[in-house]
């Protein structure tokens, strides 16, 4: 099979930008056609496939309309023309899916798409003193109501965790978006509870080869008991990435216990002392930075000193993970990455809507800071 050359590819994205140029630009409006394949040739110096390339990318992000035997015209509606949904729980809150969301807000807006942001969490003075999370669970719910009365294109979705009866709320989300036909891709988690798998599009880091991946480098600090820590009602992911933690010791013909992973709120000083009076770990990998930050916190009032006592990792890499007391060893996420990926697997899907659904992971990149360096 043979591949574009990067010069080809270069050629074909000059041909996509200019041509996209025009069409933004007003040059060339709703309902025009555009130059044919032909004349598109002679304008770049390119080839026909070159061209038709162009051409499909135009298509496929809604731009243009190619009409067998009559040539392509620049869509009737507004550029672009699509409005996208974002049901992101914890938006603005944390900051797991801000650059994600970022990103995908970028290119829509390069291709002249629209987002429509929907934020799950109360401001702290609208949550009232009793601090209801099931209120979260009712908001997002609210929001997909709207994005189906407002027919968006398509919807981002990442599914609730933490929350009491979120698998109910998650459920009746996708269900009300599928009963409507509008496009799901679900980023950094499915909704069914880990191994499940839905039949849905869904985008994030690969969360079982990072568990492997940090609790490996662990390992390879010197510690030989080893922990991992999860808080109740995580997400598919985390629940991945605890596999990963267990096959880093069949790898290693290590011996493995269905104890050496716990459920716990690391703010739990009770439950943690007794943890580490039973387990007696010399490592605990974290689910997340969020679990590692408060943990440290907890450590620090059970007199526990990391690393010298003890070593912490986590998963994500959030801008604090470097400024804690202890700076964080933990495994990036490829946050621009994701939604790059997100983005045009939405793409993809409006194009190809009975294509089978994808489950597209990305690569972390391990950080090592001072909480995995014996002094």
């Amino acid at each position: 099979m043979s591949t574009a050359s990067p010069a080809a590819t270069a050629k074909h994205r000059q041909v996509f930008e200019v041509v996209r140029g025009r069409i933004q630009s007003g040059a060339y409006k709703p309902g025009d056609r555009i130059p044919s394949e032909a004349n598109l040739i002679v304008e770049f110096g390119v080839s026909r496939p070159t061209v038709a390339r162009a051409l499909h990318e135009l298509e496929r992000r809604g731009l243009v309309s190619r009409r067998r035997g009559a040539g392509t015209y620049v869509s009737k509606s507004e550029v672009g023309g699509k409005h996208f949904g974002l049901l992101i729980p914890g938006l603005g809150k944390t900051e797991i899916f801000e650059p994600i969301c970022g990103e995908i807000a970028r290119l829509a807006q390069q291709d002249g798409h629209s987002l429509l942001w929907g934020a799950t969490h109360l401001p702290d003075a609208a949550a009232g003193s009793s601090g209801d999370s099931t209120d979260e669970g009712a908001i997002a719910l609210e929001i997909c109501e709207r994005f189906v009365r407002d027919r968006v294109g398509g919807v981002f979705f990442a599914p609730l965790e933490i929350l009491p009866g979120q698998e109910q709320v998650n459920f009746r989300i996708v269900e009300l978006l599928d009963a409507a036909k509008i496009p799901i891709v679900l980023i950094d988690r499915d909704y069914l509870p880990y191994p499940g798998r839905s039949e849905h599009d869904l985008v994030g880091m690969n969360s079982r080869r990072v568990g492997y991946t940090i609790t490996a480098h662990m390992f390879d600090a010197g510690c030989k008991r080893l922990m991992f820590l999860y808080r109740p009602g995580s997400t598919a992911a985390t629940k991945a990435r605890s596999v990963g933690f267990a096959e880093a010791f069949i790898v290693r013909k290590l011996h493995f216990e269905a104890e050496f992973i716990q459920e716990c709120d690391p703010e739990d000083r009770p439950t943690v002392e007794h943890l580490l009076a039973t387990q007696k770990p010399e490592g605990i990998v974290c689910g997340n930075d969020s679990i590692a930050a408060q943990l440290l916190q907890t450590l620090d009032a059970c007199g526990v000193k990391v690393p010298a006592d003890l070593l912490i990792g986590g998963v994500d890499d959030l801008k604090y993970a470097a400024f804690l007391r202890v700076p964080l060893t933990t495994v990036r996420q490829p946050f621009a990455a994701i939604g790059d990926t997100a983005y045009h697997t939405m793409l993809d899907r409006i194009e190809r809507p009975t294509a089978a659904p994808r489950h597209i992971m990305l690569a972390g990149q391990l950080v090592v800071r001072e909480s995995t360096r014996r002094p």
